[in-house]
């Protein structure tokens, strides 16, 4: 009888040391594989690398061209011969970047994306939008279609001078990295990581 009580100590002492073993396998594993399905991946790409040349900003201009030309004899106008046109055209003005070259490196809790430069992108004359303001052309002479092509230009030009001077570059790269960060912000906390921008130029910007 005391044997069987032995054997039944030992047996229950068996049990309970394998009881032992299980639990902390069950730990060990557990804390394994806590570690594998938790362990942070850090993305490659965030998206934004194949979105290509984009605009961040457009700027709405309506440019007057003023068109006087006649004919002349020894540098004086000769009279009835003169031409003048006055007219406006909206033109669209369209800056941003090329994504693809867009760069970026994390360090600890701190991202860095270089960007490239912020360019004019286009410039868009709106042809439906033309407004004759004087026209009064002289058949002695007309306006020439070359004239009129480089009026067009000219105008183009000064749209682009009258955005950039009301701060299209500036919206445009706040608007480029205002879609950087929601991009990063998607895949890091934005509790954790700083974000820096940096420019070709030179210019930094947190």
């Amino acid at each position: 009888m005391l044997k069987e009580e032995k054997n039944f100590t030992f047996f229950k002492a068996k049990l309970a040391i394998g009881a032992v073993i299980l639990v902390a396998l069950a730990v060990v594993l557990t804390l394994g594989l806590s570690s594998i399905f938790n362990h942070e991946e850090k993305p490659t790409k965030l998206g934004f690398e194949d979105i290509g040349e984009l605009a961040t900003q457009a700027a709405y201009t309506t440019i007057v061209e003023d068109t006087d030309v006649s004919r002349e004899l020894f540098g004086v106008s000769i009279p009835f011969t003169q031409s003048k046109l006055i007219y406006s055209y909206d033109v669209v003005v369209k800056a941003g970047l090329d994504f693809d070259q867009v760069k970026w490196t994390v360090s600890e809790n701190k991202i860095k994306v270089e960007m490239p430069e912020i360019r004019i992108l286009s410039s868009e004359i709106q042809f439906d939008s033309f407004q004759t303001y004087y026209e009064n052309e002289s058949i002695f002479r007309p306006v020439k279609i070359d004239e009129n092509n480089q009026a067009i230009q000219e105008m183009v030009k000064k749209a682009e001078t009258t955005a950039v001077e009301n701060g299209l570059l500036e919206n445009a790269r706040e608007n480029a990295e205002m879609m950087i960060k929601g991009f990063i912000y998607q895949n890091f906390d934005s509790q954790e990581y700083q974000i820096s921008f940096t420019y070709e130029k030179g210019e930094t910007a947190q």
